[in-house]
């Protein structure tokens, strides 16, 4: 299963009655389950005073594949442990910890959020978890409200053992959701609901819009039978996970990378440690083969990150590549359309904390151009910078065309006694001025080229064969009439 686009929540026909969007709770809204919170919230404020058996492990197998039915019976016998508990003081303890569940919101759910409320519609938090401990957390959202389980208080304040209502969980749950839907004028097919979970299956069939979240194990097979389309707001859209385990594919992919893989280059990576350990990284190395997205790609493996590669359309539309380039994240660009497209992806990336890697000279340089030592970019990398403020790391790649030139149709695997030597080199991060993207560029640039073996920055007339391995295969122009075939503006 892969990840579908995120949806355009404001494309929605406009009709006389408008809908909501409902959010499930845990492994949904959250990177993880709000149980282990809560518990640790009420011990501390001396409501519970002891631990229920195999708690711990009821909630790592939540954490782990979703929601059981033991866990279920677990939750649905909580009424009868609060019964005499002070509702004010489950209230203040829930205040106590709703930071801390803020905290574990997935990162992509506030720019679905947006559009919700661009669209006008409400968003209301659905979950079985207790009304009194998730309110706090629903304000802190800025939320319009809570359909959850609630408990019967009685006049001193205390709660009498008994739901106020049903326990809003699988069919309960939708039961709930449709009573304030029809409270509040809300159409359910105009409606979007999110969950993770295998018994939302009747809230999730019953709106107009429904979306599968981080599916648990039996809600890959349900979403793939209904083709309900599965997202994820962990990682940006675009960014596929090995289904069930939840493993983004790429780290597993990045977890191979070593230059093992690869018998015919030898590497010579330094820098790495400029590549920020957290947080959002614009990478910008220039370009000169096929295979510098490998060679950035052991650089970065050796952070532990992953990385969005910003590639030209070609790549996504090769077969078999492609489907990996995209299912690792790739960020597909289509030269000549004038789309925005792609910097809107990369934004979003960037404004979840991933780092984005591009190479601002869009294509490799053909004929004599290739052999130029003043590198000219284009201003991608620089708009990236204005918009995100995110730092602009150098890359200097060398020696990758000895490996993969232009002219060959796949790398020279057979080079394995004297494998060429690539070198891989990230520098410090550039001083963006954001005033002016040309000048930004330029400034870039002389970073990256700095970055590169002395030969990289002096001038030299190249030889014919030299000019010949710059061009695609079958080429048969001119080489040498071959120079800066793109401008620097777009």
């Amino acid at each position: 299963m892969t990840a579908a686009k995120r949806p355009g929540p404001g494309t929605t026909t406009t009709t006389s009655r408008r809908g909501a969007a409902f959010f499930d709770l845990d492994r949904t809204l959250l990177a993880g389950a709000s149980g282990e919170v809560f518990s640790s919230a009420m011990k501390a404020a001396g409501l519970v005073n002891h631990n229920i058996p195999g708690e711990k492990l009821l909630f790592s197998v939540f954490n782990t594949i979703g929601e059981t039915l033991p866990s279920m019976a677990l939750a649905r016998q909580a009424v009868t442990l609060a019964k005499g508990r002070s509702r004010r003081a489950v209230q203040d303890a829930a205040q106590d910890v709703a930071a801390r569940l803020a905290g574990m919101v997935q990162p992509q759910a506030e720019a679905l959020f947006a559009e919700h409320r661009a669209a006008g519609r409400p968003i209301v938090l659905a979950t079985t978890t207790p009304y009194d401990l998730v309110k706090p957390f629903a304000d802190l959202l800025g939320l319009d409200d809570v359909v959850a389980t609630r408990y019967t208080v009685k006049a001193d304040g205390t709660y009498d053992g008994t739901l106020a209502g049903p326990f809003v969980w699988s069919a309960g749950k939708l039961a709930a959701v449709r009573e304030w839907a029809e409270g509040h004028g809300i159409d359910m097919a105009q409606s979007y609901a999110y969950s993770d979970s295998f018994y939302d299956t009747p809230l999730l069939a019953a709106v107009g819009n429904p979306f599968v979240v981080n599916p648990d194990p039996r809600m890959v097979l349900m979403a793939a039978a209904r083709r309900w389309p599965v997202i994820r707001l962990d990682v940006p859209s675009g960014v596929a996970k090995v289904p069930v385990v939840g493993l983004e594919l790429q780290k597993l992919a990045l977890a191979f990378t070593h230059p093992l893989m690869f018998p015919y280059a030898r590497f010579d990576i330094s820098g790495v440690e400029h590549i920020p350990a957290s947080g959002p990284a614009i990478l910008c190395g220039n370009h000169r083969s096929y295979f510098d997205v490998a060679a950035l790609a052991l650089a970065i493996s050796k952070t532990g990150r992953t990385v969005r590669f910003l590639g030209k359309k070609e790549v996504f539309d090769a077969p078999i590549i492609g489907q990996i380039a995209s299912a690792m994240g790739g960020i597909r660009v289509e030269r000549g359309t004038g789309s925005d497209e792609p910097l809107k992806e990369a934004v979003e990336a960037l404004e979840s904390g991933d780092v984005v890697a591009i190479m601002p000279e869009g294509t490799i340089p053909r004929g004599v151009a290739f052999f130029d030592p003043v590198l000219r970019g284009r201003w991608g990398a620089a708009r990236l910078a204005a918009i995100t403020r995110a730092p602009v790391i150098p890359v200097g790649l060398w020696g990758t065309e000895k490996v993969w030139p232009r002219n060959a149709r796949l790398p020279n695997i057979f080079q394995v006694v004297d494998p060429p030597l690539v070198s891989v080199t990230v520098g410090e991060p550039v001083d963006m001025k954001y005033r002016s993207a040309d000048a930004d560029t330029k400034k870039l640039m002389k970073a990256i080229s700095a970055l590169l073996p002395p030969e990289g920055r002096v001038k030299r007339t190249p030889t014919d064969e030299e000019l010949a391995a710059t061009l695609p295969a079958g080429y048969q122009g001119d080489p040498r009439a071959e120079y800066q075939r793109r401008p620097g503006t777009d």
